[in-house]
């Protein structure tokens, strides 16, 4: 009896912990992908932390200001410039993997890359990092041959 009792007074005392927690890191992040898909800029800086670290993959044209730090640094030097060099650029996420305070997505960015026309279909994951129900920190891995050559006039 005392054992189901300390259960069940364990159980109490852990629920509030989990209630206040509204949204899993994992929601987060759907949220940020939902942001950007919506096109709501707005909703997308919200979901940042104020001390984001945002890191493009190395050898990526973005990369030229890594670290980008804090979601204006985010917004301008990664998104900003995206959406000006892209037509039609989507993030399409494909798989969330959720362990902690980490999430994996894998996915594929496509877009037409304006200078040149040339259109791209790259593999892609990004491991983020929620704090406080913010994303923190942000890692990209991409196929960075292929934007590379969709930049490249012939």
């Amino acid at each position: 009896m005392k054992t189901i009792l300390f259960a069940a007074a364990c159980a109490m005392l852990a629920a509030p912990a989990a209630l206040a927690d509204d949204h899993s890191p994992r929601q987060v992040i759907e949220g940020i992908y939902q942001a950007f898909a919506a096109g709501d800029p707005d909703a997308f800086a919200a979901a940042l932390h104020p001390e984001i670290v945002w890191m493009e993959a190395e050898n990526n044209t973005y990369a030229d200001l890594n670290p980008y730090a804090g979601p204006q640094a985010v917004m301008e030097g990664v998104i900003g410039r995206v959406l000006g060099d892209w037509d039609e650029f989507t993030v399409t996420p494909e798989a969330f993997i959720s362990e902690g305070d980490r999430v994996v997505v894998t996915g594929r960015y496509t877009g037409v890359y304006r200078a040149t026309g040339k259109p791209i279909n790259a593999q892609v994951v990004h491991v983020w990092t929620v704090q406080d129900g913010q994303a923190i920190a942000f890692q990209q891995y991409v196929d960075t041959l292929q934007l590379a050559e969709a930049e490249r006039a012939d």
